[in-house]
């Protein structure tokens, strides 16, 4: 069958749709009650001795993965939600008429059954077909082998066939639902509040990302799809929730790589009265939780290492963690020719119109976040790169910030939020000047900077990157192994 060319299989199932058609049998049904589903019947019945039958009749439905014809008696592999049971079709049961359409089926094709469960001579688990209904004629033939990596574009391009096929792929998206389930349970059993914000923004901002850009027609103006919630999430604290988190999409138009998607998850999660300690020692929990309700364990295994989410997660400065993995003894005291030399020592990049906070910034992330395996808390992040986090009390080079690092990327990211109009304004000024010349439309957001000076409460802010957090869960290498249909290049 591997021999014979794709179109003409597709050609051979097209001529036995067009023969059951002028036989007036439907090809295509409408519905079909199912009396059990195939996984109860096996946990039912699988102790029924050898020849023991269930002497009970059940209507199933799915897919046939296997068929063997043998004269008077068949047999098919029948799966629903990639779990299987074999089925036993004889001559002498179903009839003349009716095994004859078997002869017409094919693999792939979606079939009702109705009959009772058995074990065979063999001790088979299986159901002894009393009738079947095609209920759907499959016209492209499924793959014989599923070669992984090897086709891993046709699994991300044709996720329907890698979900046929590949039944450890269902059970990725299974502990991603759940995983989700928790999160959005942990927050509402702490009193959080659910919202939704918009996706079309006429000012993006809460992220610096280039976004794509449309036009709406009726209001004559440009609008982007959000980077990040961030600012509108802010203003519901102006208006006086205390509580709110949103999960939902964002959209950055950037490149692709196997941690970065253009279409992604977030979660984004604010408190009033509350600060960027609050929000650790919540990411902690969190995390812990969503581990322990996904997988069953807080201890997962990603790529063949353990990360251990039950154990208090390490805590370092960025300038500590870049002394202990680069060696280098860093201060925001040193002079900003002693920091660029550093940089070149490091590898790292350090352009003209830097700061110091920017420099050193770029040395954490060329020399130490490949090191931090565990889950790790960065603190004390410079003021240079965190434009809407609040100055540190006691450092003022610095900001109440830190960003989780989990398996060499950032999982999460938060801050004490900066809460004073005067020197929000003063941080987009100057985030406006350094931005890359390719991030378009850049405009101040003066609806949120009023809102701040309605005066909004001290508040600590997260956010979390959710299909990296399920590509740790899932021991996933690949953002578009935990994302249904990723986005791709377009097919040639």
């Amino acid at each position: 069958m591997a021999d014979i060319p794709l179109n003409q299989l597709m050609q051979q199932r097209r001529k036995k749709l067009e023969t059951l058609t002028n036989q007036g049998i439907p090809v295509f049904a409408y519905n079909f009650k199912r009396t059990a589903q195939i996984a109860d019947l096996i946990n039912q019945y699988e102790k029924l001795e050898p020849e023991e039958s269930s002497n009970k009749y059940f209507s199933v439905a799915g897919r046939l993965m296997a068929l063997r014809r043998h004269g008077k008696a068949s047999f098919a592999d029948l799966a629903e939600n990639n779990i299987s049971i074999q089925l036993y079709l004889a001559l002498d049961v179903l009839g003349e008429e009716q095994y004859n359409l078997f002869s017409h089926l094919d693999i792939g094709d979606i079939v009702g059954v109705n009959g009772e469960v058995f074990k065979t001579r063999r001790g088979e688990l299986s159901i002894k077909a009393k009738s079947f209904t095609l209920l759907t004629k499959s016209l492209r033939p499924l793959p014989e082998k599923w070669h992984g990596l090897k086709d891993v574009e046709i699994r991300y391009r044709q996720r329907y066939t890698d979900l046929i096929m590949n039944p450890d792929v269902k059970q990725v998206f299974a502990i991603r639902e759940k995983a989700i389930k928790s999160l959005r349970d942990f927050f509402i059993n702490r009193d959080f509040i659910e919202v939704d914000t918009p996706v079309l923004q006429q000012i993006y901002g809460g992220a610096t990302a280039r976004p794509f850009k449309t036009f709406h027609n009726a209001l004559d103006t440009n609008l982007y799809l959000r980077i990040a919630p961030e600012l509108y999430l802010k203003r519901l604290l102006v208006g006086g929730y205390e509580k709110v988190f949103e999960l939902g999409r964002n959209f950055r138009n950037e490149g692709l790589s196997v941690r970065h998607n253009p279409e992604f998850t977030m979660l984004e999660a604010y408190q009033a009265y509350g600060d960027y300690e609050d929000m650790m020692a919540l990411t902690e929990e969190l995390i812990k939780t969503m581990a322990l309700e996904a997988t069953g364990d807080t201890k997962v295994t990603y790529q063949e290492q353990e990360l251990d989410f039950g154990k208090k997660f390490e805590r370092l400065t960025m300038l500590e963690a870049i002394k202990k993995y680069s060696k280098l003894d860093l201060t925001y005291e040193d002079s900003l020719n002693d920091l660029r030399k550093a940089a070149k020592q490091a590898g790292a990049p350090a352009d003209k119109e830097w700061g110091k906070g920017k420099i050193i910034n770029a040395i954490f992330e060329k020399n130490v976040e490949h090191h931090l395996f565990q889950p790790t808390f960065i603190t004390e992040f410079p003021v240079e790169v965190s434009p809407l986090a609040r100055r540190d009390r006691n450092d003022p080079n610095v900001t109440e910030r830190f960003e989780l690092i989990i398996a060499q990327r950032e999982i999460a990211n938060a801050f004490s939020e900066l809460t004073d109009p005067i020197e929000q304004r003063k941080r987009f000024e100057q985030q406006l000047k350094i931005e890359s010349k390719e991030v378009v439309d850049r405009q101040l957001d003066e609806d949120f900077l009023r809102a701040l000076e309605y005066g909004m409460p001290p508040a600590g802010g997260l956010g979390i990157g959710v299909d990296r957090l399920i590509m740790l869960l899932t021991d996933s290498y690949s953002i578009r192994d935990v994302i249904l249909f990723p986005h791709l290049r377009p097919e040639k």
